[in-house]
């Protein structure tokens, strides 16, 4: 929702920023390198105990990613090549964060079984709208994107509320996964 609803709006923005960007050298690609990077690195810093900065670190990370698209739009690069990099790097991501704090939670059971239904849900919520995209339909439907989730797990570990943060993501990212599944299923009937 936020992507849909909330980016263009903030275009007057983000073009700017991704004009300066473009200016200094900086490439697409390289940003979604290196958010990825950044990412990956906060997801190391959960994995060793410490959720509150490794969230930090990792939502910079994301919203280094998060400007890859303004920086091809400013230069005129915008491609199904990048698109596909990024939504890998965006993936890449999501899996590192999770796999780091299932490590920092390792010794609770209940909070490692949320950790893995929360990151499939993730996982799955992008593979159906990709799905429905490449048959020529608009697999965008339900509430829980990319950005609900970055904000939703860094405020979870920001504020030390980790398990009923699950709870959330669990049962949203889930709701979105049947709302995109019946959303598109029904589509091939019209």
């Amino acid at each position: 929702m936020i992507d849909m609803r909330v980016r263009p709006r903030l275009q007057w923005l983000l073009q700017p920023i991704g004009r300066n960007l473009a200016r200094t050298g900086l490439t697409p690609t390289m940003l979604t390198f290196s958010g990825l990077g950044v990412t990956v690195a906060g997801a190391a810093v959960i994995g060793l105990g410490r959720p509150a900065l490794g969230a930090g670190v990792a939502a910079f990370g994301s919203a280094l990613d998060g400007l890859d698209g303004s920086v091809a739009r400013a230069t005129g690069t915008e491609s199904p090549r990048g698109a596909f990099v990024d939504a890998v790097a965006d993936r890449l991501g999501e899996v590192a964060v999770f796999t780091g704090l299932a490590v920092a939670q390792a010794g609770s059971r209940r909070v490692v079984l949320l950790i893995v239904l929360a990151l499939s849900g993730s996982l799955v919520v992008p593979y159906l709208r990709a799905k429905a995209e490449s048959v020529g339909l608009n697999g965008s439907s339900g509430f829980m994107g990319r950005a609900e989730r970055v904000i939703l797990f860094s405020a979870g570990l920001l504020s030390g509320l980790v398990e009923p943060m699950l709870w959330v993501m669990v049962v949203a990212t889930w709701i979105t996964v049947a709302q995109r599944f019946f959303d598109t299923y029904r589509a091939f009937d019209t």
